[in-house]
């Protein structure tokens, strides 16, 4: 996904490969991140600026998000400045108010352009539909589309950029590697730098909170609009430290970004305050505002890794008729009897099941099992999806990865992200070793991990 630094570019470049031995654990660095004082000149290499974390003794309920931290600061850091959003339907205060609404009303600002990305500024598209500039019915102002048919990796246009001085980013993510978002705030960044604009990030909770690190790394050749970073599939990471770590150097994969432009970027962080890792959502006292149309509650956040992967081929199909997506799953052909007793078989630690129906599209009944996560601490988000694959196999007659066309085998790679792993689950089917994939995945994100610490900016 991107470099954290000389030691942990070498440590990606092992996470690339999916050999049968975990890597070896490079040597920790100590680089700690230190809040620039002021702002250097344009030809000076600068740092990026995050301002101090306040954490109480006891958690402080709602948490402040990085737009309220802001605001409580008298919008400082925007004074002065032309300023582009690049915000979604999720992009609001701790009060429910959208971004859009607290920049444009803010003694000081000016907010002179917005910035929208996958399902466009009010989550009014579908999935993939690109969609062209146009102006904001409701505020008067231009949208920029980084979704659109000449835009690459949600790469914004020198042109979309012009008429701004600096880029503020509130995008909420759902703490998953393949979550278009995070790719869409890096791809922002670089282009922000090159340009010579300023980017500040208003960091936001890791629904999934900030140690669950789970899942495979991503090979370089499959980056893409679902993978823009080459971390586990589950990251453990803010959208404010996934910021940090773009800063912090050029993502391998041969990206346009020069290692010049990189350095010379402008970077402000906006920690939360009161958020601490170990909270998930429900922890924090905020509403959780729908990200996608698929992802409207806490439970589909947890959902999205547990079967997501699992139901890209095979046959396995998240949600049940219209309800419960990415927590109630069911097969095409095989009867959910079936399904149920293979998957509570399995024993996998922290997971129950329950049969549930609902409509389907036509309005007849559909009936599904929902994956409920009784101990969030044993649980291990992606598990479930790598044994969804082994199960597809031993209940189709044809393993239906080896007879994947290519089309599929490419959409089920730049998600899931291991070639490795693909072309043993080709050649075992349902004897593919799933356990010991996953071992080598949770040493690898360990190592991970630990390397990453250095761009926390909560414990």
């Amino acid at each position: 996904m991107k470099h954290l630094g000389v030691p942990l570019i070498l440590l990606l470049g092992l996470f690339g490969c999916s050999s049968s031995k975990a890597p070896t654990r490079p040597a920790p660095r100590a680089t700690a991140i230190a809040p620039a004082t002021r702002v250097a000149s344009a030809s000076t290499p600068v740092a990026p600026r995050v301002a101090p974390v306040i954490m109480p003794s006891a958690p402080v309920y709602p948490v402040m998000l990085g737009i309220d931290v802001l605001e409580a600061r008298g919008f400082d850091v925007l004074k002065g400045k032309r300023i582009g959003l690049l915000t979604h339907p999720a992009g609001v205060n701790r009060r429910g108010i959208s971004t859009i609404d607290v920049l444009r009303h803010a003694p000081g600002v000016q907010l002179v352009a917005l910035y929208a990305v996958e399902h466009g500024l009010y989550d009014e598209l579908p999935a993939e539909m690109p969609f062209p500039d146009q102006v904001d019915k409701r505020t008067g102002l231009m949208v920029f589309s980084l979704y659109n048919l000449k835009s690459k990796h949600f790469v914004p246009t020198s042109s979309q950029l012009r008429g701004i001085d600096a880029l503020v980013i509130d995008l909420q993510d759902n703490g998953t590697r393949s979550y278009t978002f995070t790719g869409a705030m890096k791809s922002a960044m670089e282009a922000s730098f090159a340009n010579g604009k300023e980017v500040i990030v208003l960091d936001r909770p890791n629904p999934l909170g900030g140690f669950k690190v789970d899942g495979p790394p991503m090979d370089p050749q499959w980056m893409s609009d679902v993978g823009r970073f080459r971390v586990p599939y589950v990251h453990g990471l803010t959208i404010g430290e996934l910021a940090l770590m773009v800063k912090d150097a050029a993502p391998p994969g041969g990206l346009s970004l020069s290692d010049s432009a990189r350095r010379k970027g402008r970077l402000t962080v906006i920690p939360m305050r009161g958020w601490r890792r170990a909270m998930r959502w429900p922890e924090t006292g905020l509403n959780f505002v729908p990200t996608s149309t698929a992802i409207q509650d806490f439970a589909a956040c947890m959902g999205y890794p547990m079967t997501g992967l699992g139901c890209i081929l095979g046959g396995f199909t998240h949600g049940v008729g219209k309800s419960y997506p990415f927590r109630g799953i069911a097969h095409r052909s095989v009867k959910i009897e079936v399904v149920e007793k293979e998957l509570r078989a399995l024993n996998l630690a922290g997971l129950q099941y329950r049969r549930v129906s609902a409509p389907d599209r036509f309005g007849k009944p559909a009936t599904g099992l929902y994956i409920e996560v009784a101990d969030y601490d044993e649980w291990q988000p992606t598990e479930l999806s790598f044994y969804l694959m082994q199960l597809a196999c031993k209940l189709d007659p044809k393993n239906p990865f080896a007879t994947a066309k290519a089309a599929d085998r490419r959409t089920f790679l730049v998600h899931m992200g291991s070639t490795t792993f693909y072309n043993d689950l080709v050649t075992k089917g349902a004897k593919v070793d799933v356990a010991g994939w996953l071992r080598q995945w949770r040493e690898q994100a360990k190592i991970y991990q630990e390397e990453s610490k250095r761009f926390w900016l909560y414990r």
